[in-house]
């Protein structure tokens, strides 16, 4: 394959978290140009809905690839990524975009906090079991949807299962997982100099969709209220698309990107001594079964 990045136009896209919000956005405007996409989704229905939406975008309405698999659980990812693995010759785009925030604390059947388990674990474990595919791939790209929510956060290491620190209806804990999205892109990115594959994410702003709709009547209705001054899915996913499409980002890795510019995260998500420690964290997490409490 070419050096020269051409744009995702034939290229292989797999995308998590494509069902609705800015993934279904962004799955639709990649398909009208003309990306081969696969979507992970968690179940065969929202899959299904989705497809049509999806189709309707292609250039000759071909539909996209359907993996399912449930991100929170260690298992499934393991396996979805080696389906992934073995059904393509390349893999061009890993888009890391499915996410959660839970208003109480929950573990996975592995034992791991939800949230953690959902966004941080689930791309980590992805991305790494599908690198010799991207590598070899390469130019390939690799795009995580973080957030602005970072800003305050910091990773907690004495209490990754948030025992102690779970509060806020779980907002600091989602800003938490989206520190360690940026940290994880900027570990990733060092690790692959020199490979030809790039790492960086982006933050899609405040947009109105079906996220935190999952957490009872108050809270559906506080972000239906935030939904009224909120992005539309589509603008929340130009940013993901840009970077996947774009020869423009060619040369870059390692980045942090809002509307479409690569902006300076906070403080503690630039610190690459906590990136490196981060990943050896999550090294470990996949490799300890911790049973249900």
């Amino acid at each position: 394959m070419s050096d020269t990045w051409t744009g995702v136009s034939g290229k292989r896209v797999v995308i998590t978290g494509a069902t609705n919000g800015i993934g279904l956005a962004a799955a639709q405007q990649l398909a009208a140009l003309g990306a081969e996409l696969a979507i992970v989704a968690r179940s065969p229905q929202r899959a299904t809905d989705a497809l049509t939406k999806i189709a309707a975008a292609a250039p000759r309405g071909t539909p996209p690839d359907v993996f399912i698999a449930d991100l929170s659980e260690q298992g499934d990812v393991r396996r979805v990524a080696a389906e992934i693995a073995s059904r393509y010759r390349r893999l061009d785009v890993l888009i890391n975009n499915a996410g959660a925030i839970f208003a109480r604390r929950q573990l996975s059947r592995d034992g791991v906090e939800l949230t953690w388990a959902v966004n941080h674990l689930a791309p980590f474990a992805l991305t790494t079991t599908l690198l010799d595919k991207l590598k070899a791939s390469a130019p390939a790209r690799v795009i995580t949807t973080a957030s602005g929510a970072h800003y305050r956060a910091r990773i907690p290491f004495d209490d990754l299962t948030a025992e102690r620190s779970y509060t806020g209806m779980g907002f600091g804990r989602y800003g938490e997982t989206k520190l360690a999205n940026i940290l994880f892109t900027a570990e990733l990115a060092r690790r692959l100099e020199g490979t030809g594959v790039t790492a960086n994410c982006f933050h899609p702003g405040f947009v109105g969709t079906g996220f935190n709709h999952n957490n009872g009547p108050l809270m559906q209705v506080a972000m239906w209220m935030g939904a009224l001054f909120a992005r539309k899915p589509e603008t929340g996913a130009e940013t993901l698309v840009w970077l996947a499409d774009s020869p423009d980002v060619s040369g870059i890795s390692g980045g942090y990107f809002v509307d479409k510019r690569r902006v300076a995260p906070s403080s503690a998500a630039q610190d690459m001594d906590q990136a490196r420690r981060l990943w050896q964290v999550s090294e470990d997490m996949l490799t300890v079964h911790v049973p249900r409490r």
